[in-house]
């Protein structure tokens, strides 16, 4: 959305816009602007796009129709990218940020904390922070405690 702030609109008076594309980035952002603004008692209108009119009821018609439309098209982004995760994940894809510190290396982390020696010491000598250290040796470090919960 490209209207990030709350819209301070006074009384009745219209918000008009050069071209829709310059209000939002997508339908469903612009449907949500054009619903703020109408909830707020003010009109919507666009210059270059004069269906896109609040004052009229062709234009709210042609608004609530988009409004349909976003929703539809909200839908499919959410149902297309849930099945193209899970493809990936089927094909063995990993999900994520590749992992800074090997199995082995996380082995020695641990070992080394046990022996007593400093978060800080650990971190340094490996070239990751004082909290990836505290994840990895309480065993809260990886994307693995997540997915034994979910039951991946």
């Amino acid at each position: 959305m490209l209207i990030q702030k709350p819209l301070f609109l006074w009384g009745d008076y219209p918000v008009i816009v050069t071209r829709i594309d310059r209000l939002a980035r997508s339908t469903f952002d612009l449907f949500a602007i054009v619903k703020e603004i109408i909830q707020k008692g003010a009109q919507f209108y666009s210059l270059s796009e004069p269906w896109a009119d609040t004052t009229t009821s062709t234009g709210r018609l042609m608004l609530a129709v988009l409004g349909g439309l976003a929703d539809v098209e909200r839908d499919l982004i959410r149902t297309r990218t849930a099945e193209g995760r899970a493809r990936a994940v089927q094909l063995g894809v990993k999900m994520g940020r590749p992992t800074k510190i090997a199995d082995i290396q996380r082995q020695d982390i641990i070992k080394r904390r046990q022996n007593g020696e400093f978060l800080k010491d650990i971190a340094e000598d490996f070239g990751i922070s004082v909290g990836t250290v505290s994840r990895i040796t309480t065993g809260a470090d990886s994307h693995k405690s997540r997915k034994n919960k979910k039951g991946f």
